[in-house]
């Protein structure tokens, strides 16, 4: 048995942080689901960029789509949906199999809209309508703004996939406002069992504070916030609170480890995934660092529910000037313009594809 699917065994999903057409079309996605128990997958503009830029096997479909007079933010809509309706496909017996807990896709709205609230939900609700697929989640960041289109959102039933978290504190205010929609699902006598992940990025602290701190301390902060949260994730879904929500029918919002590729070229490769193993929760990888997993990957002590020595590393940070909730309020700001410069560089390619593409045709 590989380590992936050790991992899967005990009882953490796997999820691919990629998609393009040739991975579906190649038969490479299935490999992995089955071969390295891969039970989902997360996408994001950034990952788009890349496969349209960089392959031609988009070009007939933005061909045809401007035929049919498709262009800009909603011909990239409409390709996102082919490749993603056609893994959440892929991954239907698995949803099915384990009654919606597993099997997901995610389709993330424009990150134009991180500060819109109105229109977040409504982009929600429309893709999620167009999908017409149940495990289809809508990415929504967990930035102030986006917290009430995450509480509509999943009062309207769209589930969601909650992106931009970096801190215990911003992981509890997002699971709150999908707690809040589920409430009023229940006091409205609806089912109450709509999905949603909350999504916390982990190797981007390390990168944030390389050189700034003492090297012993190097890669050390990402695993500390990620164990943090899931004690804050276990203690959530302990609370009473919660339970009355599940014994009406609802399900946890688990928590999503991302951002789990190593940036660090002198660390292990799969220092993250193996540092954050947690049973209930999800962690969506890189290829690289999947196929790695399964390569070289071992499974140690799982992530303890108290959070094990997560404080005490943290109070090493602090004692090294780093100011952990300033820090998170950056990060997230910084992840929401990285969106949305990558967003622009993606209308970018499409709009040069499609006027080459014209031009030839």
């Amino acid at each position: 048995m590989n380590a992936p699917q050790k991992l899967h065994d005990l009882g953490q999903s796997l999820w691919l942080d990629n998609i393009t057409r040739d991975l579906l079309n190649s038969g490479t996605l299935r490999h992995y689901i089955n071969e390295f128990s891969v039970t989902g997958l997360t996408s994001n503009p950034t990952i788009f960029d890349h496969a349209i830029k960089n392959s031609t096997d988009y070009d007939a479909a933005i061909r045809q789509k401007l035929k049919e007079g498709e262009s800009g933010e909603e011909l990239f809509f409409e390709l996102a949906l082919e490749d993603l309706t056609q893994a959440a496909d892929l991954f239907r017996s698995i949803y099915d199999r384990t009654c919606g807990v597993d099997g997901w896709v995610s389709l993330e709205v424009s990150p134009l809209l991180a500060h819109d609230t109105k229109t977040t939900l409504a982009e929600a609700k429309d893709l999620h309508g167009r999908a017409r697929r149940p495990n289809l989640f809508i990415k929504i960041p967990g930035t102030t703004e986006g917290l009430p289109a995450i509480e509509e959102a999943i009062f309207a039933g769209v589930p969601v996939n909650v992106t931009l978290l970096f801190s215990r504190e911003q992981y509890v205010a997002a699971a709150e406002a999908y707690l809040r929609g589920i409430e009023r699902r229940i006091a409205a006598g609806l089912r109450p069992d709509v999905s949603s992940v909350a999504s916390l990025f982990i190797s981007r602290w390390d990168s944030a504070v390389m050189g700034k701190v003492p090297d012993t301390l190097n890669n050390e902060l990402g695993i500390a916030i990620g164990k943090r949260t899931y004690k804050a994730y276990c203690d959530l879904i302990a609370s009473p609170r919660w339970k009355r929500a599940f014994n009406a029918g609802a399900r946890p919002q688990r928590l999503l480890f991302a951002s789990t590729g190593t940036k660090d070229p002198k660390a292990s490769d799969v220092l993250y995934v193996q540092a954050l193993a947690a049973p209930l929760t999800v962690n969506t990888m890189p290829e690289g660092t999947l196929k790695a997993f399964a390569d070289h990957g071992e499974l140690g002590q799982t992530v303890p529910a108290d959070g094990g020595d997560c404080e005490a590393i943290l109070g090493r940070f602090a004692k090294a000037g780093i100011d952990i909730d300033a820090l998170a309020a950056r990060l997230q700001d910084e992840g929401a313009n990285s969106f949305v410069k990558s967003w622009n560089e993606l209308m970018a390619v499409i709009a040069s594809k499609s006027a080459i593409l014209q031009e030839v045709s």
